[in-house]
């Protein structure tokens, strides 16, 4: 930013380095990318009940995040790499990321509750655009995905439902609330 005037630098914050500029009277300015900033008018709801709800629900969503976060990465990043696989690399590299995230989270996705993991679920299928019954199908075959539908099934969740907007609004303010995407970057 030429016209401030100024020395350019970088300052350390919580481990990352950030473009500053430090102005002629001494003042720092730490230069950051808003692109990933959305911002929202506040919300209203209907009822105090409603609005409970959406606590409940924004709070389960902040507990599952990392998750669906990580889920999408892995996603993304199979997406990309199988393009360019022969389908037994494919499977082998498949079978791999399961192992990986067998050992990494099995253990705390034991302990969502049911309405943590339909969430966690929402999240990815509105990222995806697909329900999470097409996904499994894609990666793992028709019959695991038939499995995990019935299974699914037993905990009043259908996996080829998918995420439709409107369908619950206080999951879509939610949703809204939380970026799951993930960008294959070179």
């Amino acid at each position: 930013i030429p016209e401030m005037g100024g020395t350019e630098t970088k300052i350390t914050v919580e481990g990352r380095a950030y473009p500053a500029l430090i102005t002629e009277t001494g003042d720092t300015l730490i230069l950051v990318d808003l692109d990933d900033i959305s911002i929202t008018a506040n919300r209203s709801f209907a009822s105090n009940d409603d609005y409970l709800k959406y606590q409940k629900f924004r709070n389960y969503a902040a507990k599952v995040y990392p998750y669906a976060k990580e889920a999408i990465r892995i996603f993304r990043e199979l997406e990309y790499a199988s393009q360019h696989m022969s389908k037994k690399e494919r499977k082998k590299k498949i079978a791999e990321l399961e192992d990986q995230l067998t050992k990494e989270f099995e253990e705390p996705l034991k302990n969502l509750t049911k309405l943590q993991g339909k969430i966690m679920i929402k999240m990815i299928e509105k990222e995806t655009g697909q329900p999470i019954y097409n996904l499994i199908k894609d990666l793992k075959g028709g019959f695991k995905a038939f499995y995990w539908n019935t299974f699914s099934k037993l905990y009043s969740y259908d996996l080829k439902e998918g995420y439709v907007k409107g369908q619950y609004p206080i999951l879509d303010a939610v949703l809204q609330d939380f970026d799951v995407s993930y960008r294959i970057e070179n």
